[in-house]
């Protein structure tokens, strides 16, 4: 039965060979040519193999054995290395960095990172996983340990979610954002699942919410770890306000606010919109031939609509009439352009 190496490479096992019987001495004294060569014992062996092979020759056989084997791990300068065709990350802290760093250098890096070579660019490799750990080896200056695979890139970034949810240290809005983005890169929503590891419903909630937001914004708050999916879901409902969604957006670009921790971020834009009081809009619907039939003026809690009469007394009772049916009407637009968007 074939066994696994330490690789994971199956081999077959090892015959085991039955003692046999000792052959006579021969009858006369053998001659040179006779005569068994004697075996090199094992540093012998190994300082005649060297002998023949430079230092360089033999570290690239080396390489190339344990890339063969896929499951090896190998030590690669970190500048051969590209970040992977979706960033999962917001931000990383630099005090969490300089900790990581830390701990790598008193401990060395235990858990390799995951890298492919890279599709385009011959010699260089893309994370699949590993990030933060690429980032504090960069710190150190030294060579970081990686698997080397071949990977597609539906391999890579399945890969890379489900690394991170059995990690579980992405916040809910990275998690969200990876999901757009992969999303924005052409990636069907089963690969998507796969992963972010979440449901359909949950895939598409998490999408829609991210739409609803500014991306510069998510970008300047950060992964948030400390808010979940409702308290984004209400800043989005107040940036649904063309007003707030601007003062949020100009206040990306205060020192003030980039100074502060992600989270702090977070709750200082919440807190700006939130009392914000934006001014009324007022304006007015015309008919074709230029008569202002109706006036509409809109605050931040509701919309009004002051029909003319001396323009025509009865066009507000029709639209009084038809409210129950231009309801019915929204409501099947708003849920087929839910629908076309999973």
């Amino acid at each position: 039965m074939a066994r696994k190496n330490v690789f994971g490479v199956d081999v077959e096992p090892t015959a085991k060979h039955e003692p046999t019987e000792q052959a006579a001495p021969p009858s006369r004294p053998l001659t040179s040519l006779e005569r068994p060569l004697k075996r090199a014992g094992p540093v012998g062996a190994l300082s005649s193999t060297l002998g023949g092979i430079s230092e360089k020759a033999n570290r690239a056989d080396e390489l190339e054995r344990q890339l063969a084997l896929g499951q090896a791990i190998v030590e690669l300068e970190p500048d051969l290395i590209d970040s992977s065709i979706v960033v999962d990350r917001l931000t990383v802290a630099p005090a969490d960095l300089s900790l990581l760093a830390e701990q790598i250098r008193d401990n060395g890096q235990q858990v390799p990172i995951l890298v492919r070579p890279h599709p385009d660019e011959p010699g260089r490799y893309q994370v699949a996983y590993g990030h933060r750990r690429l980032a504090a080896v960069r710190l150190l200056d030294r060579k970081v340990r990686a698997v080397v695979r071949d990977l597609s890139d539906e391999q890579l970034v399945v890969s890379q979610g489900q690394e991170n949810n059995a990690r579980t240290d992405l916040s809910f809005i990275e998690r969200a954002y990876f999901a757009f983005r992969l999303e924005q890169r052409g990636f069907g929503r089963e690969i998507i699942m796969s992963a972010i590891g979440v449901d359909k419903a949950a895939l598409s909630r998490m999408i829609s919410l991210v739409e609803s937001l500014p991306a510069p914004l998510i970008e300047f708050i950060g992964a948030a770890p400390g808010y979940g999916r409702t308290r984004w879901a209400e800043l989005a409902e107040l940036l649904d306000n063309p007003a707030k969604k601007a003062k949020a957006l100009e206040a990306t670009a205060a020192a003030s606010f980039a100074e502060l921790s992600s989270d702090a971020r977070f709750q200082a834009i919440y807190d700006l919109i939130r009392h914000l009081k934006s001014k009324p809009r007022t304006q007015t619907w015309q008919t074709a031939d230029g008569t202002k039939a109706v006036r509409i003026t809109e605050t931040e809690d509701k919309l009004n609509l002051a029909f003319n009469k001396t323009v025509d007394r009865r066009f507000g009772a029709f639209v009084e009439a038809r409210l129950a049916a231009l309801y019915q009407e929204y409501r099947q637009n708003a849920e087929g352009s839910d629908s076309s968007k999973r």
